[in-house]
């Protein structure tokens, strides 16, 4: 059956807007109809080499849909659910896996190499990290798909697959806010804004976005943020001056540059946490001093995919939207087509919007 996907024909190439035929769901596998897919900077780090994924391939690993057939031995959904995609799945039975760090699987980008689907010509397609979202339908492991509890809208859930699952994480489980402290968050993309809803849940006093954009400042302190600072050469300095020159207790770095990271930690306290969520490039080098790690006493820790156990975090989040305390749409700046991706990924690099959802 033919349907319409983003094909990254080769690393550098611009995205095809174009048909795709896509096989019957073989054992242990399922068969997704999406309702919507988020566009993640992962997306566009892919497209350009900073992440490596065999191509050409269907992009999109952040997704939401309903179950349109299942394979044989597949019994945790059946056709007519609807379900969140899990881009990393884990394996259960790697060294990570076995200590209960299920978002370090050694395994868990295995799939990324499968023969999953083929072009109109025949070519073989990858599914890039191992779900290709930016499609009408995928065909994924059953382990790559989950249930999605009641009282959460399908088209909003798509948000929980990556952005909601790492900002959320990297608050409540890498970083570990706690009631009362303060929160810098640096970077208030889909990922960013999650991080300050996640803040305003964990019970943060003060909450400071930084951005290097002017107009995400309302898009923040609808979030949570209780402070707006414009990156600069004096971050650090700025957000000292708002918490008594003492720094932050927890910065959450969520852009992936050596700037923003030697900011976020410049600006926490001594003996305080700095987490990096976001993902940069080889050449993006970071330094410190052998005194200045001594002296300062803070923990600088990486975070992946918020550090989440997806099975157990989704219904954690599933209530937090019911509830009303987790506002998905407050992430969503724009809702596009399949061919709005190529211009979702310019706004990205010109550091425009939150989240834009494909809306299929």
């Amino acid at each position: 059956m033919a349907v319409r996907a983003a094909v990254l024909p080769a690393i550098g190439a611009p995205l095809e807007i174009t048909g795709i035929e896509l096989p019957d769901p073989a054992p242990g596998q399922v068969r997704v109809r999406l309702a919507a897919a988020g566009v993640c900077h992962s997306d566009l780090s892919l497209t350009d080499g900073t992440m490596r994924v065999p191509v050409p391939a269907v992009l999109g690993h952040e997704g939401a849909g309903t179950v349109v057939a299942v394979g044989e031995g597949v019994t945790h959904v059946s056709p007519g659910a609807p379900v969140v995609l899990n881009w990393a799945p884990s394996c259960g039975s790697c060294h990570a896996c076995t200590l209960g760090e299920v978002w370090l699987c050694a395994n868990a980008m295995n799939g990324a190499a499968d023969v999953y689907a083929r072009a109109a010509d025949g070519t073989d397609l990858h599914p890039g990290l191992n779900v290709a979202a930016f499609a009408e339908e995928t065909v994924v492991s059953a382990s790559c798909v989950l249930p999605l509890p009641e009282g959460v809208p399908l088209v909003d859930a798509a948000l929980l697959g990556c952005a909601v699952l790492t900002g959320y994480g990297a608050v409540h489980h890498s970083a570990q806010v706690r009631p009362g402290e303060t929160v810098a968050v640096f970077g208030v993309g889909g990922v960013g804004l999650a991080t300050l809803q996640a803040a305003r849940i964990a019970g943060a006093a003060r909450i400071i976005a930084v951005d290097v954009s002017p107009g995400k400042e309302e898009l923040a302190r609808a979030a949570g943020a209780t402070d707006y600072v414009l990156a600069s050469d004096h971050t650090a300095r700025e957000i000292r001056a708002l918490t008594g020159r003492q720094g932050v207790d927890v910065s959450v770095e969520c852009v992936g540059r050596a700037v923003s990271i030697r900011a976020a930690w410049e600006s926490t306290r001594r003996g305080g946490r700095t987490t990096v969520v976001g993902i940069g490039g080889k050449d993006q080098q970071v330094t410190f001093n052998a005194l200045e790690i001594f002296h300062w006493g803070r923990t600088l820790s990486g975070c992946v995919y918020g550090n989440s156990d997806p099975a157990r975090d989704l219904p954690v989040l599933a209530a937090h939207v019911h509830e009303g305390r987790l506002d998905l749409s407050a992430l969503v700046t724009e809702r596009i087509g399949l061919e709005g991706i190529p211009a979702a990924f310019e706004n990205m690099l010109a550091g425009k919007g939150g989240r834009a959802l494909v809306v299929f």
